[in-house]
């Protein structure tokens, strides 16, 4: 066996999804999954403005491609 090295990058024009979660104990809304980060910042600002909830969890996805250093 030997050692190849490759990288990992993301994915040019692929896009990232991402959703954010609240937090606060027993709220459990989200933003669902949205193509454009802001959309999810700005829901989260708004729920905060409704509800008074300041913490939030945000995942963000992306399509990333492995290749071979050469």
């Amino acid at each position: 066996m030997r050692h190849v090295a490759h990288t990992i990058r993301r994915v040019p024009g692929s896009g990232v999804t991402a959703q954010v979660f609240c937090m606060a104990s027993g709220c459990g809304e989200n933003s669902g999954r949205k193509g454009d980060p802001d959309s999810v910042q700005d829901w989260a600002l708004r729920h905060t403005g409704r509800t008074g909830h300041a913490l939030f969890r945000r995942d963000f996805t992306d399509q990333a491609r492995v290749t071979r250093v050469e």
